[in-house]
């Protein structure tokens, strides 16, 4: 990657990063309008995930072992903290599941993102799901964008996106948003547990080792690096758009 190429990609990090989204979580209001959107990311990150089990592991019968064991158990690990996390109080929860008891401990409206989910288990195309459900514009962007890459994309855009899109970004974006709701007295005991995991989960192995496996899937390709530099800018600003809508919503209702 060039100089110019990591200091484009900096400066939309920072963006995300000092977006006002964050400062504006000081009421209990703007909290479930956030959450109501975010749900959305929480889900299709798994989409993700998947798509790269399903690449670097074997996950079809009969089984056959897999060329790179350091990154299958890496993806591996980070499924197992994704499906079936400890969940704080003695059990196990999928973090999606975990982030739904938040919403719920709120009051935040779930109905938006369980409506798109039983579409999609009573068979219905993600993107046609999603198309049918009431949301914005900007969730359905951002939603539509990553279930593509994550069914269409090759491994390194998915790997890209997973990495500058999530693993490296969301430790510093939700300590970020840690701080503006602790000093507002706006954050809650599962959605601070859940928060908090990922911060430390990301932070300490899970992005090091994220970016690692991009490198590994680019092999030094100047081909799939520019595609991968493409992708992590795309997943950035959805990510800044993502974040707009919640602004543009609370805005809309006066909160």
């Amino acid at each position: 990657m060039s100089d110019l190429t990591f200091k484009q990609m900096e400066s939309i990090r920072d963006q995300l990063l000092d977006h006002p989204v964050y400062s504006l979580m000081n009421t209990p209001d703007r909290v479930r309008i956030f959450m109501k959107h975010h749900s959305f990311a929480v889900w299709d990150f798994m989409s993700l995930l998947k798509k790269l089990q399903q690449t670097l592991t074997c996950v079809t019968v009969p089984w056959i072992p897999q060329a790179e064991p350091n990154y299958a158990r890496f993806i591996n690990e980070i499924v197992i903290g994704e499906e079936t996390d400890e969940d704080g109080e003695g059990g196990y929860i999928s973090h999606f599941e975990l982030y739904l008891q938040a919403m719920n401990e709120v009051d935040a409206d779930t109905k938006p993102i369980e409506s798109l989910i039983t579409l999609i288990q009573e068979g219905e195309d993600p993107i046609s799901a999603l198309n049918q459900i009431d949301m914005t514009d900007t969730v359905k962007e951002f939603v539509s964008f990553h279930i593509e890459l994550a069914t269409s994309g090759q491994p390194h855009e998915i790997a890209s996106a997973f990495f500058y899109g999530r693993e490296d970004l969301i430790p510093d974006m939700f300590t970020v948003l840690i701080k503006e709701m602790k000093q507002n007295k706006t954050d809650t005991n599962r959605l601070h547990y859940y928060l908090q995991r990922h911060i430390e989960l990301d932070g300490d192995e899970h992005g090091p080792l994220a970016k690692q496996l991009l490198l590994y899937l680019c092999k030094e390709e100047e081909q799939k690096l520019i595609e991968a530099d493409q992708i992590a800018k795309k997943a950035l600003q959805a990510r800044i758009r993502l974040w707009d809508g919640v602004i543009a919503e609370i805005n809309e209702k006066g909160l």
